[in-house]
Formats: structure tokens, sequence, C-alpha cells
């Protein structure tokens, strides 16, 4: 048997801005240096997380904390959080804003204030709560202010799915239990929902759902809509065309290569690599449909992969097989969104040319 090696948990920048605020808090009370530092979690559990730098005074601190993603490969991993910390005259009050590299908010559909730091409710009440726990005697008579920055933000923001949700100049502070979990199908998941709440709320009720960054750009050329109607739903397409159903999209473009779209034509909802092999003898039973001949069908039962299949039958001059592979997409489709949506499907080759295309007649 197989053994599972354990991936290795991270935690999020909302959990790395929480330890850089409460360490700088620690150093003024104590005045001196903090190294590392438990903070409290949403659910209640610690977490002890070392701290970068260091640097106090009497009435102001500025720490920081090196994001660590775990063995979740993430853009922000690496990245450093800088807190700093003052204290304000409003008394009893915890003021929480962006500074450098923490992007803005310009479009709804977030849940956060336009125009105001791109810092997600539950960060903010992390920080909060972690802060009052030490900090009860200090807010009898002031304030406190904390603002977290990322010098890096800027640069790493379009590297994220901000800008297409209208976040701008830097990065996210994110992150509902702290914890970052490896290859996390729920933060996937939840970047979809956010993806179709913002198009809801910039007024657009059609979508474009892609496999990835190279089908959008394709899809981007011969489907005229604002960016934000383009949604990245990777390997969860059944996920992806459900939630368009719920959330009442009318239409969705579902555009992707061979080798998802033989994924989801043979009626995978979950498209990842490593869970699902293109199965070969559905695609060589596509071939035989399409009046292949034997040793066509065989080649293809022995392909390597998708793109292979798709390589023999463009050689053989094998018409209909792309429709099929559209059209059986275009099925399950249909029924995982409970036939809510209309639904376009476009196969793409990897030059960006449409090699078929199912859509309602």
């Amino acid at each position: 048997m197989e053994e599972k090696i354990k991936l290795k948990t991270g935690f999020t920048t909302g959990s790395s801005a929480t330890a850089a605020a409460k360490a700088a808090l620690l150093s003024i009370i104590n005045q001196q240096k903090i190294e590392k530092i438990e903070i409290k979690l949403p659910k209640g559990t610690f977490i002890e997380i070392p701290i970068q730098s260091c640097e106090f005074e009497s009435k102001k601190a500025k720490c920081s904390v090196i994001k660590d993603g775990g063995d979740d490969p993430d853009v922000t991993h690496g990245a450093e959080i800088i807190v700093e910390l003052t204290f304000t005259e409003k008394i009893n009050e915890i003021d929480i804003d962006g500074g450098i590299g923490v992007g803005v908010v310009t479009k709804p559909g977030l849940g956060l204030e336009i125009n105001k730091a791109a810092i997600n409710p539950v960060p903010k009440k992390m920080i909060v709560e972690n802060l009052r726990e030490i900090g009860g005697k200090i807010l009898v008579e002031k304030g406190i202010r904390v603002v977290i920055s990322v010098p890096k933000g800027k640069e790493l923001g379009p590297k994220t799915d901000n800008p297409r949700l209208g976040i701008q100049n830097g990065i996210s502070i994110l992150g509902t239990s702290g914890i970052v979990i490896p290859f996390s199908t729920a933060a996937y998941a939840a970047s979809i929902r956010q993806s179709l709440d913002v198009s809801i709320a910039m007024g657009n009720d059609i979508v474009v759902l892609t496999t990835g960054g190279r089908s959008e750009d394709f899809a981007k050329k011969i489907v005229d809509l604002p960016e934000h109607c383009f949604v990245q739903m990777g390997d969860f397409s059944g996920y992806a065309i459900q939630q368009c159903g719920k959330k009442s999209i009318k239409k969705a473009y579902v555009v992707g290569f061979i080798g998802k779209l033989a994924k989801m034509a043979a009626g995978v909802k979950q498209t990842h690599v490593k869970g699902s092999k293109v199965d070969m003898s559905f695609l060589s039973e596509l071939a035989r449909k399409s009046n292949a001949e034997e040793k066509v069908i065989d080649s293809i039962k022995k392909a390597n992969t998708a793109r292979h299949v798709s390589e023999i039958i463009q050689e053989n001059n094998i018409k209909g097989f792309f429709e099929l592979i559209c059209n059986n997409t275009y099925e399950h489709m249909r029924k995982h969104s409970e036939e809510k949506v209309s639904i376009d499907v476009i196969l793409f080759d990897f030059e960006g040319k449409i090699l078929a295309r199912k859509a309602e007649e």
C-alpha cells in the first residue's frame, strides 16, 4: 500500500498579521523584543508563529512575520507581513488598515467595503481578539491602530485572483481558519464562489468558465465580456457549474483543451490530474462512434495523453470526434447545473483554434 505523506500545514496571511500585531503590542508592554508568539485561531485553538523582526518604543512598535504556506504552493509563501502598531486617542477602539502592498477593493460582491483595504472579516476579528486579550489595561485609556503592509504585495497581487476580483495594488489579508491546509479544495471552491459573486454584483449574469490561464486567454479573443466574467474553475467543473445554477447565472461558456474536456465528457466532476486519468477506452469508444478504423481505435487505447489522442484524430482526419467530446461535456454540465444554466462548450487546440463547439440549439 502506498504510504500517504502528511503534508505540512502553514498559516494564512491573516494569522501572520495577527502574530505581528500581537508581538508589537507585547513588545511595547514588556519593552523587550519578541521572538515568537502564540495566537488564538478562530476555532479557539492556538498556533505558535516565529517573529521575523521586532522594533519598539514606548508608544509604538513594528513587527513582521514571514508567511509560511506549508506544503501549499501559495503565491504569498515567504512574503514578509509587517504590522505597525500605534496608540490613538479613541478609547477602547482597535482600528485596522492596510498599508503598502495590501490591495484596495474596487468592486462589489466581496463582502468588503469599496475603496478600503482588502482585509477579510475573519483576520480582522482575529487581530482584535488577540490584542484585547493582552491589551485590556491599555484599552481603558487608549485606542490601538494597526497598519498591515506587505513590501512585495504589489508585485504578488497580479499573480493572484485579485485583479479580476477588483482588488488593486496588492494582496488580500485572508484566512477563515488561520491555517493553510495543503491543496486546499475549500480555498479554490471559495474563490470560484467569490468570482461568481463579483460578476453578479457587477450586473453580469453570463460567465466564462475556463480550465486555466491559457484557455482563458484564448476565450477572451472570442467572447467579449468584462474581465470579472472570466472565472478559472480549474479542476472543479462540476462544482463551478452547480454554483452558477444556484446563483442564477443565465449562461456559462465552458472552455478548455482536450485533457480536461475529455474528463468532463466522461462525466468526471473534478478533473484533478492525480484524481482521475483520462479514460482512453472512453475516448476510443468516441472514435468508434466517429467511424474510425480499428487500427486508429487501438492506437487511441494505447495513447499516452489526451493531447496525443487529439494528434491521432487529426492525423487520421476523423470527423465528428471533437464534436462528441463537446456534446458529452455539454450534457454533463447541463445536468450538474440542474438544467438551470444555458451552456456553450468550446474546445480549443493548443494554438487557440476552435476544434469543436456545442451550444443550445
